[in-house]
């Protein structure tokens, strides 16, 4: 397919013109027009570029891309080596961060929701971008100690923290990566417990004395599923392969 072919339906999928980001979404390294091969990722790092190269991939789309407000500007180190790599290779990277989050359909607050069999959810009203945190209804209630051992689970990965309670979950709010900050918007609209990816010190404090059951599951962990989706969604729409690569990581 033609890479102006697949921008123009991201663009219509993931309406990024109409969100303030701290990076540019989009097409941030142009290689080849025609695309054969896409790969997917969470970050585009050392490691994902060479396991593209590796399988013959001519596109890397990421939840993680690069430019980054407040980064050093320059070309040098990590960031020329990554560059150069995907330009001898006249490679694309194409990268969303917050509409991949928020996205409705199949973007990471979706996916995570869709994984812990959240019901009834929806987006809680007056935060920008719309939908950064989402809530849901579990089928059943769950004790803290349930629910962590079935996130767990479903992540395959130990989670970084948590703060439970004495009381049933059935309400839950998300939000992927680092959202630890809207706790307290959690906390209004009435949540019973909290998901995100990250913790903060006073992240804990809120979860104590409020009572609201908090787990931060990984920043990573939380955030691979909206960009597999977006890939699978492209390989259904387009003859064109598709194929997902986890770079672990712990944070």
């Amino acid at each position: 397919m033609q890479r102006s072919v697949l921008l123009r339906s991201l663009e219509q999928w993931l309406q990024a013109r109409m969100i303030k980001d701290y990076c540019p979404n989009g097409l941030q390294v142009e290689g080849r027009e025609e695309i054969n091969k896409i790969v997917t990722g969470v970050t585009a790092s050392q490691a994902l570029i060479d396991a593209a190269i590796e399988v013959n991939a001519d596109t890397l789309l990421v939840h993680h891309g690069y430019f980054w407000k407040g980064e050093d500007e320059r070309v040098t180190g990590m960031k020329k080596r990554r560059l150069k790599q995907l330009l001898q290779q006249d490679m694309n990277l194409i990268a969303y961060h917050l509409p991949l989050d928020i996205q409705a359909e199949f973007g990471n607050n979706a996916e995570l929701a869709r994984l812990l069999q959240l019901e009834e959810l929806q987006a809680l009203s007056g935060l920008s971008p719309e939908g950064i945190v989402q809530q849901g209804v579990l089928p059943q209630a769950l004790t803290g100690e349930t629910f962590a051992e079935q996130l767990e689970g479903l992540l395959q990965r130990p989670l970084t923290a948590s703060q439970l309670h004495s009381s049933l979950i059935k309400k839950v709010a998300l939000c992927t990566g680092g959202g630890q900050g809207f706790i307290e918007a959690a906390v209004e609209s009435g949540a019973d417990a909290f998901v995100t990816g990250e913790v903060s010190e006073q992240t804990i404090h809120i979860a104590r004395e409020c009572g609201i059951h908090f787990f931060a599951a990984g920043h990573h962990a939380t955030e691979r599923y909206g960009v597999k989706a977006l890939g699978d969604k492209i390989a259904a729409e387009y003859d064109v392969q598709v194929q997902f690569i986890d770079i672990d990581n712990p944070a």
